[in-house]
């Protein structure tokens, strides 16, 4: 194949693109020196004053009510989203497949049987879903950001997609994600590059970062993104939202596309983000119900555990104790992460809970294991999907070639089967020794019991500037141990509170790499989030400890 032949392919998906963005959506350019583009929609006199409360609306479960009452019909409600979700586009560059009149075709159906039955469909009724690049719907493209994936056309859609069509939802939007997902920002040669709402010349992370920076424009109330080793943490981090990292298995992924299938030992998961944490709890608990294991044999047999989400194993949910990791023994945070580790304490020991700090055990080593998982195979998966175009391999998301960023991660010639067996079975001890150090923390606590839940940063830094990310360890350790997490919101960049501190003993070269890459000026508006790990499969418990956080934060901020 020639270059031309890739590049052929691009043109023609990016006209077949454009042409499905109807005309009368379409909004002038905006300046590049514009960076803060999340208040463009209210201005843009495209959105009438209901379709701007529809969307301005962030509590998914208001959302579902007033659908199930037809307060608001289902077509108005995707008909908000889709203009808001078009608008986003054409400021930060987030979507992949778009197809207005198959959503609203959808969303007139689930009006017509609400009014003939009186009854919805599901527990999703007429909620508009974006789906990440990867997540199957019949008869659209998932390219995951491949030139080479152009043209090839869903049989069928994903069990997820199915789910969500027996929920009553209206999938409506699918994102923009990176050339084989495996990067922590989005950029591909297909797409181009997913920009940070907040501030565009920051990213707005990846793989999920079309899901992110859509859902921070309020272009989508809850979508679907993946994560293998952050990829739904960093643009719910980045962007101010909520996002669960499930442990694998609790969610179909049987149908979606992806990189290094096949490789079973360290999988990455499906998870909600959104603007509302309600949200995130109606969406699992919903997709559970469906029982996706009669679907998928790779998902778990886990009904929706009523009682662990009222935190059974947690003293029923009164006094508990969070543990706070400030740094991950190789990176500190910058300023404005501490500060939203600090703002956090502060917030749940006001709200009568106990916070303690935690001391990372062998993190570097955790971090190093799942990379040498992942590198077993990947140069070979990756050539495999590219050598049909001759489209080349991405090695940076810098936007300029010749400022290549050393990720951490590099890419080898594989290993063979037992060598990769021994690297799996060095994970296995580790996993095994985290869990008694976990265990053993009962000796720290006043409850009795091993601290509840970890708070921790997603990232050293708020959304990184294009090209910069660099730190990933802070989420890679609880995906190679599986422990389930859920990012969250905290805070703002404020230069006037966050500025840079004087240089501290660096704890290493990252260290003072990241140290040196922080400027109050440069993240100004980032969001800033956190992330709270609990243990294998506990997502009911996760998200209700999550819950008492949020609640602690807000609680703090208003008195």
């Amino acid at each position: 194949m020639t270059e031309e032949t890739w590049k052929l392919l691009v043109a023609d998906k990016k006209r077949r693109q454009q042409e499905a963005i109807p005309r009368d959506w379409r909004i002038p350019p905006l300046p590049v020196e514009v960076l803060d583009v999340r208040a463009v929609p209210e201005t843009s006199g495209l959105l009438s004053s209901r379709e701007l409360e529809i969307t301005d609306t962030r509590d998914v479960n208001i959302l579902l009510g007033k659908l199930a009452t037809s307060e608001w019909t289902a077509v108005e409600v995707t008909t908000a989203f889709y203009k808001r979700a078009i608008i986003a586009h054409q400021l930060v560059n987030c979507l992949t497949e778009i197809f207005v009149e198959r959503a609203l075709a959808r969303a007139t159906e689930l009006d017509e049987h609400l009014k003939r039955t009186g009854n919805v469909v599901g527990p999703l009724h007429g909620l508009p879903v974006s789906l990440k690049d990867q997540i199957r719907i019949k008869g659209l493209e998932a390219t995951m950001g491949y030139a080479s994936w152009i043209g090839k056309f869903s049989e069928n859609d994903a069990v997820i997609t199915q789910i969500l069509y027996d929920c009553g939802a209206v999938p409506f939007v699918m994102t923009n994600v990176p050339q084989t997902l495996l990067w922590s920002e989005t950029y591909n040669y297909v797409y181009g590059r997913t920009c940070n709402p907040a501030n565009r010349s920051l990213t707005s992370g990846g793989s999920s970062g079309g899901e992110g920076a859509l859902i921070g424009m309020k272009g989508s109330p809850l979508g679907i993104g993946s994560d293998l080793g952050g990829s739904v943490r960093y643009p719910s981090t980045y962007n101010g939202l909520y996002g669960l990292r499930p442990s694998y298995g609790r969610l179909p992924y049987s149908g979606c596309v992806n990189s290094l299938e096949g490789q079973d030992s360290s999988p990455s998961s499906l998870g909600p983000i959104s603007g509302s944490l309600g949200g995130i709890q109606t969406f699992m608990r919903a997709i559970i119900s469906k029982e996706p294991w009669l679907r998928d044999p790779l998902c778990l047999r886990k009904k929706w555990d009523e009682d662990a989400y009222r935190l059974s194993e947690h003293g029923n949910g009164g006094k508990l104790c969070f543990a706070i990791m400030w740094d991950d023994g190789d990176v500190v945070p910058s300023p404005p992460v501490r500060r939203a580790l600090e703002t956090t304490k502060k917030a749940l020991e006001a709200a009568g809970h106990t916070v303690i700090d935690w001391q990372p055990l062998k993190h570097q080593e955790l971090y190093e294991h799942l990379v040498s998982i992942w590198m077993a195979g990947a140069l070979s998966d990756i050539g495999a999907t590219t050598a049909a175009t001759g489209e080349p391999r991405l090695t940076s998301m810098s936007p300029s070639e010749s400022a290549l960023v050393d990720t951490g991660v590099h890419y080898t010639a594989g290993v063979s089967a037992y060598e990769l067996w021994q690297v799996q079975k060095k994970r296995i001890a580790l996993r095994e020794e985290y869990l008694a150090y976990w265990q053993a923390s009962a000796e720290r606590t006043s409850t009795g019991r091993p601290v509840d839940a970890i708070i921790t940063p997603v990232a050293p830094t708020p959304a990184p500037p294009h090209g910069m990310t660099k730190i990933s360890t802070y989420t890679m350790v609880w995906s190679v141990l599986d422990y389930t997490c859920c990012a969250f919101p905290v805070t703002t960049v404020n230069p006037a509170l966050d500025g840079k501190r004087p240089p501290h003993t660096f704890l290493s070269e990252n260290d003072k790499e990241n140290y040196e890459l922080y400027d109050p000026e440069t993240f100004k508006n980032a969001p800033v989030g956190l992330q709270l790990v609990g243990r294998t499969l506990e997502e009911e418990a996760v998200i209700a400890m999550t819950q008492i956080v949020d609640a602690a934060l807000m609680q703090m901020a208003s008195s």
